[in-house]
């Protein structure tokens, strides 16, 4: 029997971060049925002795939306990226009121949702699988939605019968197959929330043995505060946490990630289990209306503030506020106010520069930190280049050119370590029996080529990706295939 396709001499990191060993990986169908020795097959590649790995997981999407409107993931596909875990930060496309706007907390994070008409997870899995996804998808259900469309945003505590209908949502989720329940602390609406609100919404997901992920209550100068109510958190639900985008943010907090992952540390040696993903880059971005209190609007961030995306002034794209002000000969502080007052200026998404590149050097050398882009599909504008550029990133910069991980390392924690963290069974590795899901790359020229000023440029030495059997990316041509899947965690009744 033939096998559908070969891959031919290639030097295979399996995952698991030990040594790469020469070798053939043949497919039939979704899965790998082979490695090793060459075996007919219907469709041979000849991989000329550069490296194939696992198809790389992104720990931290918003794609959410992006699957229903660019189904392509053109952006995920050409960084070898096979898989992403969306609903993060406290948003999420479920659970959904179509008669509503439900996700009106995201502000435009999540933009393509608008004309959902599903109200679930098993919904919306249905409409994304219609439009033949070119990626695999994880997911977290968030708590800003189910708040927002439980309370609306008001700054109030739930009452009893309120925080029954949140941790009703999160169960639903949880058996359709979510991995977890994501927060957003730093949002709103759960800026809002109390630390024994999060804690008894996250026992939604302790018989599921889901993990709790957040975008911590503070990552600037509270940061170690944020850590402890995290853990706390994590503690007291008793599940697995995970810290999204571990930072810290501003220059007086430049140094603290030590510190904070210290903490993190001793928790692990307690015996809690808490993992990490970081971006790789030293600036962050978001919904700008997040960040400022418009009573007072900061000098200090609006003076390392991008605009990205700005539906009310899109020349401003692309621009610092810095030059916007000085263009305009108005206070910076009021550039910040003309912004966000504007029409749909609470959709502006912006880029922060905050982030010290030697707190990104120390969470990198950090154990087990795993990789997650963070970015926002938002592709009008001029989005933060992460979105196109992370994994070659660190391919390039942190492996290649910096020596911080090996290559063989760097593979395990975007891939096996990221499967096992996420309940993704059979992904994440190169051995007999797991899907296929794999990147061809030469790991002496792969690299990144988007920038802050032109951030949709695709990376350049990704020669072949294979998502779920299929070739989904070959010689930088997409091959629209649509392979992808919805992914249902290991724990849920129905698996993928």
């Amino acid at each position: 029997m033939r096998a559908d396709l070969l891959i031919r001499n290639a030097t295979v990191y399996d995952g698991l971060g030990g040594e790469p060993f020469e070798a053939n990986v043949a497919i039939e169908g979704t899965r790998i049925t082979a490695v090793g020795e060459a075996v007919p097959a219907h469709r041979e590649i000849d991989a000329g002795g550069i490296a194939l790995a696992p198809g790389f997981i992104d720990t931290h999407s918003h794609d959410d939306g992006a699957f229903l409107r660019h189904p392509d993931m053109a952006f995920k596909l050409a960084q070898g990226v096979t898989t992403v875990v969306a609903g993060n930060c406290g948003f999420s496309a479920i659970p959904a009121e179509p008669s509503t706007d439900s996700n009106v907390a995201s502000g435009g994070i999540l933009a393509g949702l608008n004309d959902a008409k599903f109200t679930d997870l098993a919904g919306y899995f249905d409409a994304v699988m219609a439009r033949k996804p070119a990626i695999n998808n994880m997911m977290l259900v968030g708590h800003n939605t189910i708040r927002s469309i439980t309370m609306g945003l008001e700054p109030n505590a739930p009452t009893a019968h309120q925080l029954g209908l949140m941790r009703g949502h999160i169960e639903r989720a949880m058996e359709q197959g979510a991995c977890g329940f994501s927060t957003g602390l730093i949002y709103r609406p759960g800026r809002y929330s109390n630390t024994d609100e999060v804690i008894e919404l996250t026992r939604s997901v302790t018989d599921y043995n889901g993990l709790y992920a957040t975008h911590m209550r503070n990552e600037g100068e509270g940061l170690l505060e944020a850590i402890e109510e995290t853990l706390t958190i994590g503690r007291e639900a008793d599940v697995h946490t995970h810290i999204s985008h571990h930072k810290a943010a501003g220059r007086p907090n430049w140094g603290k990630v030590g510190a904070s992952l210290a903490r993190v540390e001793t928790a692990i040696r307690s015996g809690q289990r808490v993992t990490l993903d970081v971006y790789p880059y030293t600036a962050g971005s978001g919904r700008m209306i997040e960040y400022f209190n418009l009573d007072n609007p900061s000098r200090e961030l609006a003076e390392v503030i991008r605009i990205a995306s700005c539906p009310a002034f899109r020349e401003f794209e692309g621009r610092m506020l810095t030059d916007i002000a000085g263009e305009r000969n108005i206070d910076i502080t009021e550039a910040v106010l003309l912004v966000l007052k504007a029409p749909k200026g609470d959709q502006t998404i912006c880029i922060q520069f905050i982030i010290d590149e030697a707190d990104i050097e120390t969470n990198l050398a950090y154990r087990d930190m795993m990789i997650g882009s963070d970015g926002i599909p938002a592709l009008r504008g001029k989005p933060h280049p992460r979105l196109f550029g992370t994994f070659p990133r660190i391919l390039r910069k942190y492996v290649r050119e910096r020596g911080l991980l090996s290559l063989p390392e760097a593979i395990r924690r975007m891939t096996s370590l990221s499967a096992s963290t996420f309940g993704m069974d059979g992904r994440g590795r190169i051995a007999e029996g797991c899907f296929a899901d794999l990147v061809l790359f030469d790991a002496d020229t792969v690299h990144d080529t988007a920038t802050y000023d032109d951030p949709k440029r695709e990376p350049e030495g990704i020669s072949l990706v294979v998502v779920n059997g299929a070739i989904a990316l070959e010689n930088g041509q997409h091959t629209a295939v649509g392979s992808g899947k919805m992914l249902r965690f290991h724990a849920a009744a129905h698996n993928d």
